[in-house]
């Protein structure tokens, strides 16, 4: 009875913002959807406490994690801001999709390979320096794209005077960039028991999938906002993709300075052991980076979710930044008011018309599916339910693969949505959530930025290797064909290692 009266606010909430999407216009319902989210977790937080910590304890690290997940979503705005931006820029020709796929996928590898440096950073600094370095870096780079895009666009400039700078300056935004999830599972390992984290990691992955909403959905609301018209055909100004994820990214430096603490005894708690494999306690004397490394491909779990999380970056982002161009290239034909109009699938399919929204719910439902089975019916092991989820891309994308080759465009919405939901909630359980575990306290951003690291190796990898095989898709079609073909060897190699991890569990290791 007493959940039930505290959730009584939450589905207040949820039933606003369900009346605001029926009657009245799209962008307050952006505009409202992000409290009720934050709701949502806090409600689902304050359900979960398996360890009996204490009520003190827990409003102090609800603080901490709130503000540390909001403050890495405003990343993820400025991340997937250039995806948004790439389809308007494609429409007024000043990046093609072979341009976009190259300046993506450098920036990707480049994120990737930071993670060599700045694990262990994160673990040398703390996860607290490491985010304020992510947010405000990535605030300046995507300052310097908007001002890029402005001067080019008023300038009258082509698609060179764009790619060059683009290049540079989104490849330097990813670098501060990767800062992030290092940043998040480093404080966060100190902060929560292992039997804590599977279900916590859906509840942060639900704050990453708020980013990914973030940068399509409000980035999308503020273009359409500040758009003029000429004549009849509408000038977005696509510079304000990335100056609002700036001026928001600053405001959340600015919080992380005076709220976020690395571990409870800063914050005036105990610190506690978290029942992982950490092998140093503060305070002892640790590895060096090198010996870190050398422990960590020793390690045949380890590796096994390297293998794992390579594929989960080339399907993650197969599915993200593709289906939206994929959307705007297929075009069929609408009867309104008897008049027959060509539009493209991206005006007429709910899922792509509201595609920030669909990712940000497949990447809550993911993420809870796969900690709360993790967490309460495999005694907090993670291959389990990375496996069920790599299955069911498997299945999504031999689907998809007829799909997209025979038109059966009402569907491809759909299992784009739930191959995002399984991918997502795979992402949250290894490199948010088993990287803490394998690594422990003293390593988790070591652990954490090789395993995301890989994640980013793959997203390059696709990025670049899709932007070659659909350039000129427009045109012809067909090419799109290609598409889930292409992803579908990396759903059998996913599944292969997820199996092969079903039994692995953390152990604590004597230095």
């Amino acid at each position: 009875m007493k959940n039930f009266f505290r959730s009584i606010p939450v589905i207040a909430l949820i039933g606003l913002e369900t009346f605001v999407y029926l009657n009245y216009s799209h962008d307050l319902f952006v505009g409202i959807l992000p409290f009720v989210v934050i709701a949502i977790i806090t409600y689902l937080y304050s359900l979960n406490n398996p360890v009996g910590h204490s009520k003190e304890f827990r409003v102090r690290s609800y603080v901490n994690w709130m503000i540390l997940g909001l403050s890495y979503a405003s990343l993820y705005m400025g991340r997937y801001n250039l995806t948004v931006a790439s389809a308007k820029f494609d429409e007024i020709g000043l990046m093609s999709k072979e341009a976009f796929g190259a300046i993506f996928g450098i920036g990707a590898v480049l994120y990737g390979v930071s993670f060599v440096f700045n694990g262990p950073l994160a673990d040398k600094l703390g996860g607290k320096k490491t985010i304020i370095v992510a947010t405000v870096g990535a605030a300046l780079s995507n300052a310097i794209l908007g001002y890029v895009t402005y001067s080019v666009m008023k300038n009258g400039g082509n698609a060179d005077s764009l790619f060059w700078p683009f290049l540079f300056f989104y490849a330097l935004n990813m670098y501060f960039q990767s800062f992030g999830a290092v940043s998040i599972v480093k404080v966060n390992a100190a902060w929560f028991h292992i039997k804590e984290r599977g279900v916590f990691g859906g509840i942060f992955g639900t704050l990453i999938s708020l980013g990914i909403f973030l940068a399509f959905d409000l980035n999308g609301m503020i273009l359409n906002e500040t758009k003029t018209f000429v004549g009849e055909k509408p000038y977005y100004h696509i510079w304000w993709a990335f100056f609002a994820p700036a001026i928001v990214l600053i405001i959340f430096a600015i919080l992380d300075i005076f709220i976020i603490k690395d571990r409870p005894s800063q914050a005036g708690f105990e610190d506690f052991d978290t029942g992982d494999a950490t092998r140093y306690e503060d305070g002892a004397p640790k590895e060096s980076a090198f010996e870190i490394y050398k422990r960590i491909l020793k390690h045949p779990v380890i590796l096994m979710m390297i293998a794992i999380e390579f594929c989960s970056g080339v399907l993650r982002n197969g599915i993200m930044h593709w289906g939206v161009h994929y959307a705007h290239n297929m075009k069929i034909i609408e009867v309104v008011n008897g008049v027959k109009k060509v539009v493209s699938i991206a005006d007429a399919d709910f899922f792509f018309q509201n595609w920030g929204l669909i990712l940000m719910v497949a990447g809550i439902t993911g993420g809870f599916f796969a900690g709360f089975i993790s967490d309460k019916f495999f005694g907090s092991r993670r291959g389990p339910s990375a496996f069920f989820l790599y299955a069911g891309m498997f299945l999504g994308f031999v689907v998809m693969a007829f799909a997209v080759r025979y038109q059966w465009y009402d569907i491809v919405g759909f299992l784009a949505f739930f191959m995002s939901m399984c991918v997502i909630g795979v992402h949250g359980m290894l490199s948010g959530t088993a990287s803490m575990d394998f690594g422990g306290k003293d390593s988790a951003a070591t652990v954490a930025g090789v395993v995301d690291g890989f994640v980013y190796l793959g997203t390059g990898f696709q990025s670049i290797t899709l932007g070659k095989i659909l350039e000129n898709a427009g045109s012809d079609p067909t090419k799109w064909n290609y598409w889930p073909i292409f992803l579908i060897p990396f759903t059998l190699i996913g599944l292969y290692f997820t199996y092969k991890i079903w039994n692995a569990f953390p152990k604590k290791e004597q230095s």
